[in-house]
Order: structure tokens, then C-alpha cells, then sequence
């Protein structure tokens, strides 16, 4: 009997030690991925030449009526209908890279429809945002505003997933 109380001590210890080994193993895995996410995030800020913004930034921001542009770059039905950054509006980009402007991928619309929609002031505060940090709807929104010649264009990279988690509202369309 002490025999077996012994080897199942032994096994328990064994089980024990490997959860613990795959939950300090998980960890240091789950630091890779966050670092790629933020270089990534970096290299994306550095080569479009924009900034960007918290959410509590964000939310300052429209508390004190600052004079600004918030485009939505998801889709229309499948998520600023259901939820948006209150006075946002919404403009669609891929998640792709989007060196050229191909109407297809923007909904049929143009780059004279995305100026239009960002008004005619280059010096106004311009927030592009999409779903979450890892989307890059945002960074394309964002780049080609800076290619229509805005000068200050930021990126709300926490998107409507980090608006939310805040805790603030979000509008819906009716």
C-alpha cells in the first residue's frame, strides 16, 4: 500500500511539474506573439508616416469636441452597423497592404470619395480606426489619408474591440 502511495505522489508531482512547465512554456510563448503584434504595429506607424492615438486619448479627444474626422474602415454590414465609435463614419479598406487604390477592394469607391468624406481642412485631426490592434484596415485608411495630404492622422489601433472593453458606449446604426 505505501508502495503505491508512493508512486502516485510521484505521478501527481510529474503531472503537476509538466502543467506547470507547459503554463511557464505558454507564457513565454504567448510575450513572442505580443512582441511581433507591437513590432509590427510599429513598422506599420513608421512606414505610413501617421500616429497614433489610446483609447482614453480617443475618448479625451471627443469629450473636449476636438475638431476631427472618425473613419471606420470595417465593413458596413457585418460591423459598423452593429457597432461604432459614436460619430464615427465608415469607409471600407482591406486588410492588405494597399499600395495602390483599387475601387474593388474599397467598396467601389474612390480616392475622391475618401477625400470628400474627410473634408476639405488638411490640417484637421483624421482617426482611422478598424476591429482590433492585429487589423490593418486601419493603417491603409490612415496611409492614404496621409497620401491625400492630411497632416494629422492618427490610428486608433485598439479599434472598436478596445472602445468596447474600455467600457464606452458604441452607436449602432438603426
Amino acid at each position: 500500500m505505501k508502495r503505491v502511495s508512493v508512486v502516485m505522489a510521484v505521478a501527481l508531482t510529474l503531472l503537476l511539474a509538466g502543467n506547470a512547465m507547459a503554463f511557464g512554456t505558454s507564457k513565454f510563448k504567448k510575450e513572442v506573439a505580443k512582441e511581433a503584434a507591437a513590432v509590427k504595429l510599429v513598422r506599420e506607424v513608421q512606414r505610413g508616416g501617421y500616429d497614433v492615438v489610446t483609447t482614453d486619448e480617443l475618448k479625451t479627444m471627443m469629450d473636449e469636441n476636438t475638431d476631427m474626422v472618425i473613419v471606420d474602415t470595417m465593413p458596413y454590414e457585418a460591423s459598423f452597423k452593429k457597432a461604432h465609435v459614436p460619430g464615427a463614419v465608415q469607409f471600407l479598406f482591406p486588410i492588405p497592404d494597399m499600395k495602390s487604390w483599387d475601387n474593388a477592394e474599397t467598396a467601389g469607391k474612390s480616392e475622391a470619395d475618401y477625400e470628400a468624406l474627410l473634408g476639405g481642412d488638411k490640417e484637421k485631426a483624421i482617426v482611422v480606426y478598424c476591429g482590433f490592434v492585429k487589423c490593418t484596415r486601419s493603417h491603409n485608411g490612415a496611409v492614404w489619408a496621409r497620401k491625400l495630404g492630411y497632416k494629422n492622422v492618427y490610428r486608433y489601433s485598439g479599434g472598436i474591440y478596445a472602445w468596447k472593453g474600455a467600457g464606452y458606449k458604441a452607436e449602432a446604426v438603426k
